[in-house]
């Protein structure tokens, strides 16, 4: 009997460590809103990593998080570290085009619980009397990734952060 779970253990495992083989190189997240304001007033909250407290669904989660800036206030080269506790880990991010309000595109990498750098784009384009805001991030799925990612992807992990992130910013630009 003990033989015959092993085996079948053995066959779950190497069941799931195959399957993983099948999953995306790279993984993506996208979500959307639309908000009654021009596309600079969002901007702004977007390209000034200060503002992030103001919308982002990771600045509440660590009361003492300590943050670093660095480059200019806001745009091109604008930088941004934070360490906190096990919720928000450490990582930075770098502005590396922000052209106008319609399009910002920044580095994102995670140092803490885990290594992984990844792309965020923000892209902002006319909703009738409002702004469509277009918030998509992008990386590398090394095959531990893979390996979760049959249980649970990326999306879901964070999907939920990005919805709060996005009706938080909506709330912040037009109150």
């Amino acid at each position: 009997m003990i033989k015959k779970t092993l085996l079948l253990i053995a066959i779950f495992v190497a069941g799931v460590l195959g399957f993983a083989t099948t999953k995306p190189d790279i993984f993506k997240v996208q979500r959307e809103v639309s908000i009654k304001a021009p596309p600079q007033k969002i901007a702004a909250l977007i390209t000034d990593f200060r503002e992030w407290k103001t919308w982002s669904p990771w600045e509440t989660l660590d009361p003492g998080m300590q943050r670093t800036y660095s480059g200019p206030d806001s745009g091109k080269g604008a930088r941004y570290a934070w360490q906190g506790n096990d919720k928000v880990g450490a990582g930075r991010m770098e502005i590396i085009e922000a052209p106008g309000p319609e399009r910002t595109v920044i580095k994102l990498d995670f140092l803490q619980p885990y290594v992984s750098h990844n792309t965020t784009i923000f892209t902002l384009a006319p909703d009738g009397d409002g702004t469509r805001v277009n918030w998509t991030m992008t990386g590398p799925t090394p095959y531990a990734s893979k390996v979760m990612n049959v249980f649970v992807s990326m999306d879901t992990l964070i999907g939920k952060d990005f919805d709060k992130g996005l009706a938080q910013l909506k709330q912040a630009v037009e109150d």
